[in-house]
């Protein structure tokens, strides 16, 4: 008798993904599912604090990652959710390599019985993800490129959820 394994719930990858297929995959084979939240980030035309929303300055970006590291920190992410909220199953999939603006970057799925508890538990992954997984961004803008860490520190977001930021790093190099 064969057994399926286990899918990781963490991926780093190149490759884009389809949610239908994850969000099946995350629900698979588990009846107690009542409720299912997802995000989706994707490459915008500008970055942050770009005042002026017609003036589109990126026009590609990369992103870095520390493999292995990046794996259990979000991993570790994942085990704190579950210990926070009444939560089935989670998975995050993250992109690395030159995305084209407009590409998906990051998906955060969350299974629960109840939409409370998901809603939160996706947004509470998003928000450490954003702020704290070691992630490092290249923008590209008609200036040329430069390297900048992708985590944004975002001390209100995870504040609320009783979390210090550890993002003292400055910008730099992967």
């Amino acid at each position: 008798m064969s057994t399926t394994p286990a899918r990781p719930r963490v991926a780093i990858q190149t490759e884009d993904f389809d949610l239908s297929a994850e969000v099946a995959a995350l629900r698979a084979g588990d009846g107690a599912v009542g409720a299912v939240t997802t995000f989706i980030g994707t490459v915008r035309d500008r970055h942050a604090g770009q005042p002026d929303p017609d003036s589109a300055s990126v026009s590609a970006m990369e992103l870095e990652h520390y493999p292995g590291m990046t794996e259990r920190a979000i991993e570790a992410m994942i085990d704190e959710a579950l210990r926070r909220f009444d939560i089935r199953a989670a998975r995050v999939v993250h992109r690395v390599g030159p995305l084209a603006i407009g590409d998906q970057i990051v998906l955060v799925a969350v299974s629960s019985m109840h939409r409370g508890e998901s809603f939160q538990a996706c947004e509470f992954l998003m928000d450490w993800l954003k702020s704290e997984a070691p992630f490092w961004k290249k923008e590209t803008t008609a200036e040329g490129a430069r390297w900048v860490d992708a985590r944004v520190s975002d001390e209100r977001a995870l504040a609320r959820w009783g979390i210090a930021s550890t993002n003292a790093s400055p910008a730099g190099t992967p």
